[in-house]
């Protein structure tokens, strides 16, 4: 069949990295891209990578990115002929897909009835049994909180809770045992579902606590044509949230792969699924799996597939929307070498993940070989509390999995930002853990995982701070005070070094240097064009090396040449100037900007300690906050709706009677 005519126009209805991404697609192929935008994202780097731009409503996402008649309108105005929704929000709502067919608009993705049945989790999971691929034990009817809760310790601890409606980790519990209020465990799974997908129904299975998140990339046309393209590992998780994804999963027999493979088209086929899509499976310790869900859009980590394959997955989910056959067969597809995504969030993970809002005064990646960088914000951005914390992507491929790891942990040493904190030093944590390294870690591990802080090399540092030290011109005295000592300190993501530099008496060059305390001995260093020189190095076993130092944003990048570290100010703990707002070890503030979801409580009455008292939502999460002691509620400072900053006082307590 020859090829067809590529639309005009592509309406993204979408936002962040993936809206920007798939606008280099449209660009490449010649293909106007046009952008939606809701007040809070007037400016954002999606709206200025597109061609054109329709606002469509409010911040509040159910106002815009998931409010269909405003998206639809969107497209009229704009002429768009097709319709690509990304991630998230109404990427898998049939609703959405059946308004744009009946409009005449090409969706590019699966048939809206193709999208209900595998949406689904519970009539996917059907779909499974009767294709003959294994599903864990579960409880798929949905009667209400009370039946539930009864099916639930019926089936057994551990049990995962799921929003039969979507995925994403949106509505997603694990219960390692009976929790002390069940009822509003499955309340606020049923809140954040209803939030997230408009549809609150739960599903259950029986919980695999050491399996690994195995999935396959599958695709498929509407002449009977699928093919899958090889398996990711997404086990590491938090808050059954994926934050690094790598293919091939290593460790994986042969066997293993090939019936994963034919498991995913087997299921692909028996949906009569057409355009791209992800199967996923658990993977236990014996080899065998279980079907987990379908995803029925393009995946967060669709990146490191395109790396392995060379194959551009928006392309060819554009041309199989408008009818073209799939251009390869399964016999075509090669994969080559390895690839490693890191999503690099707006989150604290030392204050359980909290988002982080405000505006990045430096966000820098660095340039390296075999690094793909999918972000969703540039340098000077603001990120809002209304939508997902994700800032980027970093994708390293390299020919083995040694080599993708070295990149990928190369590339977040040299990752510049500040303003706002980030889970960076996280995910270069796990990067270099002998457990990552080894493979295989299951979906529990992150939570688990005692990771080191990362360091920065001493030979940086004193780099940096003599940047700082030297004079920039022949004749001026440098940064360096009068005593002759200069102290400086760095952060590396998040970890705090301090340096001091003594000037040796009766040298122009050379210095006494010591790094958090340890005498590092003497260095002889001079500036070069591009930065510094250290000569004579006792910290590089005495040779030269010459470094690049530059300054942008509140943040320092030194470079070797080969490799970069960025280097930030320390940052100001700005939850515990939030909670000096109002005091009181028995006063409950909002530990993040967000909307109330929910108050448990009314004045007067007692509590327990570890009580849920409210809940708070921020960026699509639910944020349940307990009573810190047993007393009685003396204030609620806070209604359902009500939206909240940081460190807002919402509920106070009066402790018990001795």
């Amino acid at each position: 069949m020859p090829t067809m005519q590529l639309p005009q126009s592509v309406l993204i209805a979408n936002r962040g990295e993936i809206a920007a991404r798939i606008a280099r697609t449209c660009r490449r192929l010649g293909v106007r891209s046009i952008a939606v935008y809701s007040d809070a994202d007037r400016g954002a780097l999606h709206v200025r990578e597109a061609d054109a731009a329709v606002p469509i409503g409010p911040a509040q996402a159910a106002e815009s990115y998931l409010n269909i008649s405003a998206l639809l309108d969107a497209a009229k105005r704009s002429g768009a002929e097709a319709v690509h929704p990304g991630y998230g929000f109404l990427s898998e709502n049939p609703d959405f897909a059946q308004a744009c067919a009946d409009a005449g608009i090409v969706w590019i993705g699966p048939p809206a009835a193709v999208m209900s049945q595998l949406g689904d989790k519970t009539s996917a999971r059907r779909l499974a049994i009767e294709a003959g691929v294994p599903v864990a034990d579960g409880v798929e009817r949905d009667e209400g909180d009370e039946s539930l809760a009864a099916a639930l310790n019926e089936l057994g601890y551990p049990v995962m809770l799921k929003a039969a409606a979507g995925g994403g980790g949106r509505g997603m519990r694990l219960l390692r045992e009976p929790p002390a209020d069940l009822r509003e465990e499955i309340a606020s799974a049923r809140r954040e579902a209803e939030s997230a997908f408009g549809d609150g129904r739960l599903l259950a299975e029986r919980a695999i606590l050491n399996g690994r998140h195995i999935e396959v990339q599958v695709l498929a046309d509407r002449h009977g044509n699928a093919v899958q393209l090889g398996e990711r590992d997404c086990s590491v998780q938090r808050r059954r949230q994926k934050v690094i994804e790598e293919a091939p999963a290593p460790g994986l027999a042969d066997g293993v792969r090939q019936r994963l493979g034919e498991a995913a088209l087997a299921i692909a086929r028996a949906a009569g699924y057409e355009n791209a899509g992800t199967v996923e499976f658990l993977l236990l310790p014996d080899g065998e799996f279980v079907f987990l869900e379908v995803n029925t859009r393009l995946q967060v980590e669709h990146p490191v597939t395109e790396a392995l394959t060379g194959l551009d997955l928006v392309e060819l989910q554009l041309r199989v929307a408008i009818g073209e056959p799939l251009p390869i067969a399964q016999a075509d597809i090669a994969w080559r070498g390895h690839a490693i995504e890191s999503r690099v969030y707006a989150e604290d993970p030392n204050r359980n993940y909290a988002p982080s809002t405000g505006r990045l005064r430096w966000f820098e990646p660095p340039a390296l070989d075999g690094l793909r960088l999918d972000l969703g914000v540039a340098q000077g951005d603001a990120v809002t509390p209304h939508y997902d914390p994700l800032l980027g992507k970093l994708i390293a491929h390299g020919d083995t999995r040694e080599e993708a790891l070295d990149r990928a942990a190369a590339a977040l040493d040299g990752l510049g930002i500040a303003g706002l904190r980030s889970n960076a030093a996280q995910l270069l944590g796990v990067l270099r853990s002998d457990d990552f390294r080894a493979g295989g870690v299951d979906i529990n591990w992150l939570e688990r995982a005692d990771l080191d802080p990362p360091a920065a090399p001493v030979e940086a540092l004193l780099a940096a701070a003599l940047d700082m030290a030297l004079p920039r011109t022949e004749g001026a005295i440098g940064g360096w005070r009068s005593s002759g000592e200069i102290t400086a300190r760095f952060a590396f993501h998040g970890r705090e070094h301090d340096v001091a530099l003594r000037r040796v008496v009766g040298s122009a060059t050379s210095w006494q240097a010591s790094v958090d305390g340890l005498e590092v001995g003497q260095i002889d260093a001079r500036r070069s064009a591009q930065g510094v020189e250290l000569a004579a190095n006792p910290a590089a076993g005495g040779r030269r090396a010459e470094w690049t130092v530059a300054r942008a944003g509140g943040g320092t990048r030194v470079s070797d040449g080969r490799r970069s570290w960025a280097f930030t100010e320390s940052e100001r703990d700005r939850s515990a100037s939030a909670r000096r707002r109002s005091g009181g070890a028995n006063a409950i503030h909002a530990p993040l900007p967000g909307t109330i979801a929910a108050v448990l409580v009314e004045e007067g009455d007692i509590v327990e300690a570890g009580q849920t008292l409210a809940v708070l939502e921020a960026m699509k999460m639910e944020h349940l906050l307990p009573a810190p002691s047993p007393g009685s509620v003396a204030a609620v400072h806070c209604a359902v709706g009500a939206t909240v900053e940081e460190g807002d006082l919402l509920i106070e307590l009066a402790a018990s009677e001795p």
